[in-house]
């Protein structure tokens, strides 16, 4: 870990959109990314001209005009996914490198032009989930020899699926199940693989479920709990002899006891190679390991980008294809009513 004034070797970079989100959230990571600020881009020109005061750089209202005028490296853009496409592409006909906030479309067919584009560019999505410090963990479980395979995946999130798929797709429409349903399938994706099939089941307030095939077999739930707490969510991810839960930050390896059925009187045998493991993010110093841009995964997939551009690496994860494969469930999901829907 280093700050951005301690790396000798950095990006160029501007940002484009700086409203709230980026505000919030993209900006403030800078500070630990191996960057120099150089410009920001913004429709809302006062806002830009704030920001760009308080950033020490330029303002731009027009990106046109900011890679005439700038010579970056990188730009990071934080629009929204109607304006995503166009942006990316234009950045990437620029010859500079792009990290993209999710959604990156409203459409999966919109990302192939992108691909066909992006060249030797590094592209970079921000599926966050893919990146936080519980998805790394689940990885790890997963892939290590001293743990079965994995079997099934839950996700539970706070969020109801429109019945008017069709519509949606057909008008371009953003609603939540696009903004935010990423996040949990991103997760699932980046666990179970490749996609088969999908089956989305809702009732009468949009609750319900996604159930996604993988290609091993593998099988995904996103239960989508419609009406709960939007701060809350939760994961499940189940082995052949063990299962790990994630609940906000809180991550629990459920390993098991040695047990014979009605012989077994204690549920805290002698030993430490049993029962659970549990990791959990303080709350008790101002450090960065509970920072929500550390433990949501922000940090890592912004840092992961600058690391591929500068190490001049291809990336591997939050790809485009990555994305693309997000979308289709996606719309796939709209569009199943109850029906099995395979993916090509």
């Amino acid at each position: 870990m280093s700050y951005q004034r301690e790396f000798t070797k950095y990006l160029k970079i501007g940002v484009i959109g700086v409203g709230s989100h980026s505000y919030r959230n993209i900006l403030p990571l800078l500070n630990f990314l191996p960057v120099r600020l150089s410009a920001v881009c913004d429709l809302n020109s006062e806002m830009a001209e704030i920001t760009a005061a308080q950033y020490a750089c330029r303002a731009y209202n027009s990106t046109a005009s900011m890679y005439e005028k700038e010579a970056l490296d990188a730009v990071f853009i934080c629009v929204g996914p109607k304006q995503h496409p166009a942006l990316v592409l234009e950045a990437l006909q620029a010859n500079v490198h792009v990290w993209v906030e999710k959604p990156i479309s409203v459409r999966a067919s919109q990302i192939d032009e992108l691909i066909e584009n992006r060249k030797d560019r590094v592209v970079v999505v921000g599926h966050k989930k893919v990146f936080m410090p519980a998805t790394c963990k689940a990885l790890e479980i997963i892939e290590s020899a001293d743990y079965g395979a994995l079997r099934s995946i839950l996700a539970v999130y706070p969020m109801k699926l429109e019945q008017n798929g069709e519509e949606i797709l057909a008008a371009q429409e953003t609603p939540n199940w696009l903004l935010n349903g990423v996040h949990p399938l991103s997760f699932l994706l980046r666990l179970g693989g490749e996609v088969n099939a999908v089956t989305a089941i809702s009732g009468k307030y949009g609750s319900g479920s996604v159930i996604l095939e993988f290609e091993g077999g593998v099988i995904g739930n996103l239960h989508l709990a419609s009406g709960a707490a939007p701060s809350r969510e939760f994961y499940g991810v189940y082995g052949s002899t063990w299962s790990m839960t994630i609940e906000d930050t809180r991550i629990g390896l459920q390993r098991g006891i040695p047990f014979e059925y009605d012989r077994t009187t204690s549920y805290a045998p002698e030993g430490i190679d049993s029962g659970e493991v549990v990791w959990s993010a303080g709350n008790c110093l101002s450090t960065l390991e509970n920072n929500s841009l550390f433990t949501q995964g922000l940090y890592n997939e912004t840092r992961y980008f600058c690391d591929c551009v500068l190490e001049n690496k291809t990336p591997d994860q939050g790809t485009l294809e990555f994305a693309r494969k997000i979308m289709l469930v996606y719309e796939a999901a709209l569009c199943s009513h109850g029906n099995r829907i395979e993916l090509a």
